[in-house]
């Protein structure tokens, strides 16, 4: 089990979001009040190629532990700084498979439906960031370390504090590919 470290939203399209003491996930929607709220896709760029897609980016989350990392190479973020609405602790999330579904708190349900792809807005934010936020592993494939992505499968408010379990999909299980 993992828990939930901070809690963030903003209504307008915005690098970093706002901490706040609970946020309402939506089913099928997103976080109430977020800017990337939504059935379809809600990233400037993506609407501009094609409005109509689903919103696979509904909710944003990102590790506490690479906040730990990025600490290390000299670099200060805190939860919300990089944009995403929920910050976890104690569940590795970039070794999650596609489909699995982190249950928040009393009721919410996030699907996982990949990993963030972290942009060039991030050296905005912090000079090379994004170069931290990115490793090759092994065989020097690209890590990308910004985060999930996914969406609200069950409604629920969750604030900082409470508890997350994961539930992984049926095998056979598929690594998580940029959303």
């Amino acid at each position: 089990m993992g828990s939930v470290v901070a809690v963030s939203a903003r209504s307008g399209h915005h690098f970093s979001k706002t901490p706040a003491l609970s946020i309402r996930l939506l089913t099928g929607l997103g976080v109430a009040g977020d800017a990337h709220m939504g059935e379809t896709v809600k990233h400037r760029s993506r609407v501009r190629r094609d409005p109509t897609q689903p919103n696979l980016r509904q909710v944003h989350l990102i590790h506490a532990e690479l906040f730990a990392e990025l600490r290390v190479k000299g670099f200060v973020v805190r939860p919300a700084d990089l944009g995403e609405n929920v910050t976890t602790d104690g569940i590795d999330l970039l070794a999650l498979p596609s489909g699995a579904r982190l249950h928040l708190g009393t009721s919410a349900v996030v699907e996982i439906t990949g990993l963030r792809n972290p942009c060039i807005q991030i050296d905005t934010f912090q000079k090379d960031l994004l170069a931290a936020t990115l490793d090759k592993d092994a065989d020097g494939n690209l890590v990308r370390k910004a985060g999930v992505m996914g969406i609200v499968i069950a409604d629920g408010d969750i604030r900082p504090g409470d508890a997350i379990r994961v539930e992984l999909p049926a095998e056979p299980h598929f690594p998580l590919q940029p959303v």
